[in-house]
């Protein structure tokens, strides 16, 4: 198989326009969880009903993908193409958000969560082609960080999702009670329906290609493959599990901060919103940072960006939070831990396994830290997760298709199929927090962490034996 040279910004450019959205919804559910809490009276445990029901969304769309591909004998993307299979995603996602209108109208929990797993459904089968394609566009050795960079436009999504639906919601009320209501959701979501389907659009006119090169060529590309065949590569399934507790500490550190904010510390339930921002805001400013090496391979350059790309992007955080009239001196002193997230990618040299390791190794400290102090401190502390987790799942959705060959579509349903670990963990934690409270209940978030540690050691050894390193590519690339 002939090995790209470079990227191909005309082909990577039309697909991150999917990373944004996925982003947008996710981190907006962030706002949805406390809304909902008040206004349907639930439990901090019932309220994450919210997070379940789109993240498992995820696996059940995969299900379906893994059905329809037997049924028809052949895999479902490969039959009908990678563009066509984003368009087809991206209609399901807009009938998803026509329900918000029925649901709001009623005042009906159901009916929004059924929303939202329909939403999450269209997200599915666009993350299962999406994501091996932004590694296919371009050279290997710089597949993760490409992958990161469209994380990053994924986080520029989770950045003013949250701020754009919080206002949705409150608008510019300054009161904190007596100003939620439920009708207000379904504008912006039902905008958001019409944007998937203008998108869809777009992409279909795309210059993307229907049937990339795959990622990385299997020594038994020719051998007929089955629907499980992909299971027999070890860095697959433990990179399953990997997948399911990397989502599940993104999404229950930020699912459970507006609780701890607002029952412990006092804060309003409209005030936790520019904090929700600067979470995910801190996975964008981890993911331009873990990029720089996709956008040029001159040494002296990418030493540049790795200072100037972070604070690029905290810089944007501040500049939505300014336009949205929130006040920004509680966050200027963050840029001194943005310092701990250049350190810490300039020792991982690039190489995603031991980005892994050592961004997993931060994330347990900044949970204990957020555990064991008060106030902003610990706030600052949860916040700084986000910088994190920001690179984590393209370190482990590279290693776990490394070597798949013709099977990395359906390695990559099988990866997409884990990000249930978002609902189901946050539920765990929700239901933690009932006895431990809130701030000792992100225990859950340092043994997530204590795996991904585990996996990045482990997978090392797995592809180093099937010849693959990353090293060796790295500097190769260069």
């Amino acid at each position: 198989m002939e090995q790209q040279t470079q990227t191909k910004w005309g082909q990577f450019i039309p697909l991150v326009t999917v990373f944004f959205f996925w982003g947008f919804v996710a981190a907006s559910n962030d706002i949805l969880i406390p809304v909902f809490k008040e206004a349907f009276h639930l439990t901090q445990s019932e309220s994450q009903l919210v997070s379940i029901a789109f993240y498992v969304a995820y696996t059940v769309g995969s299900l379906i993908y893994m059905g329809i591909s037997l049924l028809m004998g052949k895999d479902l993307i490969n039959k009908i193409g990678y563009k066509n299979g984003l368009a087809l995603g991206l209609v399901v996602s807009a009938v998803g958000t026509l329900l918000f209108y029925p649901a709001a109208n009623s005042g009906s929990f159901p009916l929004m969560l059924s929303g939202l797993f329909i939403v999450a459904l269209g997200f599915s089968l666009q993350q299962t082609v999406a994501n091996p394609l932004a590694i296919a566009l371009g050279p290997i050795s710089t597949g993760s960080q490409r992958l990161t960079l469209a994380g990053g436009i994924n986080n520029f999504g989770t950045t003013i999702g949250p701020l754009i639906v919080s206002f949705a919601i409150f608008g510019a009320s300054t009161s904190s009670t007596g100003s939620i209501s439920i009708e207000s959701v379904k504008i912006p979501y039902l905008i958001l329906g019409a944007a998937f389907l203008l998108v869809a659009i777009f992409l279909k006119l795309s210059p993307l290609p229907d049937r990339p090169a795959l990622v990385e060529a299997s020594a038994e590309d020719d051998k007929p493959s089955s629907a499980w065949t992909a299971l027999k590569y070890p860095q697959l399934v433990l990179g399953m599990i990997a997948i399911f507790v990397y989502v599940g500490v993104e999404v229950s550190t930020a699912s459970n901060l507006p609780a701890y904010m607002e029952k412990d510390l006092g804060f309003a339930i409209k005030d936790v919103a520019p904090y929700i921002s600067l979470y995910w805001a801190s996975m964008m400013i981890g993911r331009w940072t873990g990029a720089v090496e996709a956008f040029t391979d001159k040494i002296n350059l990418q030493k540049i960006l790795r200072w100037v790309a972070p604070y690029l992007a905290f810089a944007i955080f501040l500049g939505v939070n300014a336009i949205a009239k929130h006040d920004l001196a509680p966050f200027y002193i963050y840029a001194l831990i943005i310092l701990v997230l250049i350190i810490a990618d300039v020792m991982s040299k690039g190489n995603p396994a031991r980005m892994l390791l050592i961004f997993s190794g931060i994330g347990i400290l900044a949970l204990m830290i957020g555990m064991f102090t008060t106030g902003m401190v610990s706030v600052y502390a949860f916040t700084s997760v986000g910088l994190f987790c920001s690179t984590l799942w393209p370190c482990i959705f590279t290693l776990a298709v490394s070597g798949l060959g013709k099977n990395t579509s359906q390695g990559s349903s099988f990866l997409i199929m884990m990000i249930m670990g978002g609902g189901i963990i946050s539920w765990i934690q929700g239901y933690v927090s009932e006895f431990t409270g809130i701030q000792y209940s992100y225990i859950i978030g340092i043994l997530c962490f204590a795996y991904l540690a585990y996996y990045a050691w482990k997978v090392s050894g797995i592809l180093r034996k099937q010849g693959i390193n990353f090293d060796t590519k790295v500097s190769g690339g260069h």
